[in-house]
């Protein structure tokens, strides 16, 4: 239990700096993160670092499919966790 909480703490931090490089090369007109990318971290488990992300960097907020799709996955990882604690735990 304890690995899976520290790869998911990871992979969070991990995706909260990659919004952020994200959101700096947009605003320098650089090569950027392809938004597949950014959503899939979000979707293999770092919702709550792409939803910070979105947060603090200001980044895809105006798009609809970070605005409503980071907090759904969000939520549904949420329900996924709290079943498996819930059903799971030893």
């Amino acid at each position: 239990m304890d690995i899976l909480l520290y790869t998911l703490l990871a992979l969070n931090a991990v995706t909260f700096v990659v919004y952020g490089i994200d959101k700096a090369k947009a605003r320098r007109s650089k090569w950027r993160i392809t938004e597949a990318t950014l959503l899939a971290m979000a979707a293999l488990g770092g919702s709550i670092g792409a939803w910070m992300g979105m947060k603090v960097w200001h980044h895809k907020t105006l798009h609809a499919k970070f605005r409503y799709g980071v907090p759904i996955i969000l939520v549904l990882q949420a329900a996924l966790a709290t079943y498996l604690y819930i059903n799971y735990r030893q």
